[in-house]
């Protein structure tokens, strides 16, 4: 009998101990998957366990870790080939589009019949479009390539909001809005990228315009919010949260836009650690940026 007690104790403590190997192998294996998940590299999980098991089960995950790395690679080198597609497209059309603008503008200083005025009237509407387009792809597949070109400065972000209000003045005026404004006499100064900073705003007044139904009420606050909010019923079956999508637009098919504008406030924001929300309520959409 004691010897079957003895015989008893010595195979629990033999399984106890290889639990506790196989316990540690399975955290050794854990916390390995886990730094090669987080990391671009082609080693495999290496487990030092003699145990069958917890070896195929190691060979099992670097199959699926393999097969995870190369549709990571095919997506991010596709991704990759169609930003530079993008950049060299809207690259090439910058040149005939800037001999076009030239070539136009030698045009209206000749002598024309109304009709004829008319016409350059709107070949200049629509190079000047695609001229806007055209920077918009150009610009966002330069940022989306992960450098940024400039250095941290102190922006004012009062004087910025003023001096892109200024700018869409005739815009605002040929669609009859009359703006609410409210800036705060507070001072906002922050370390941001300017160009970043300027394009936000561009773009969001922008948006307003496209989308508003003819009002537009912008606010910085106290604490350095921008919100910039207008009535839109052409939203009101939209997820707002999409329109932060790249190449989304409201209208199906649309040609009036990239659906890059908002795409890129975003961008920029997450660069710069800015905070970004939008809502739609009682018909009116409201967007944020907390500066």
């Amino acid at each position: 009998m004691k010897y079957l007690l003895i015989i008893c104790l010595i195979i629990i403590v033999f399984l106890a101990m290889k639990i506790i190997a196989m316990r540690l192998s399975l955290k050794e294996m854990r916390e390995d998957y886990e730094e090669r998940a987080k990391i671009h590299t082609n080693t495999l999980l290496t487990v030092q366990s003699r145990d069958r098991r917890i070896r195929e089960l190691a060979s099992t995950m670097n199959v699926t870790l393999t097969k995870l790395r190369d549709s990571y690679n095919k997506y991010e080198n596709g991704d990759q080939e169609i930003k530079k597609a993008i950049t060299n497209i809207s690259h090439d059309l910058r040149t005939p589009l800037t001999a076009i603008s030239g070539y136009l503008e030698l045009a209206q200083r000749q002598e024309k019949t109304p009709e004829m005025e008319k016409y350059l009237s709107i070949i200049e509407g629509r190079t000047e479009h695609m001229k806007k387009l055209t920077e918009e792809l150009f610009e966002y597949s330069i940022m989306t390539g992960g450098e940024i070109t400039e250095e941290l400065q102190e922006v004012n972000v009062n004087r910025m909001l003023e001096d892109c209000i200024m700018n869409y003045y005739p815009s605002l005026k040929a669609r009859g809005i009359s703006p609410e404004i409210d800036i705060t006499e507070e001072k906002i100064v922050r370390s941001l990228y300017p160009s970043y900073v300027e394009r936000i705003m561009n773009n969001l007044v922008s948006n307003a315009l496209k989308y508003s139904d003819g009002d537009l009420e912008i606010k910085l606050s106290d604490d350095g919010v921008l919100k910039v909010s207008n009535s839109s019923e052409k939203l009101s079956n939209v997820d707002v949260n999409k329109l932060f999508d790249r190449f989304f637009t409201v209208e199906t098919g649309s040609r009036n836009s990239t659906g890059l504008g908002l795409s890129i406030v975003k961008l920029f924001a997450e660069r710069m650690n800015l905070s970004l929300d939008a809502t739609y309520e009682n018909g009116k959409i409201a967007i944020e940026v907390g500066f």
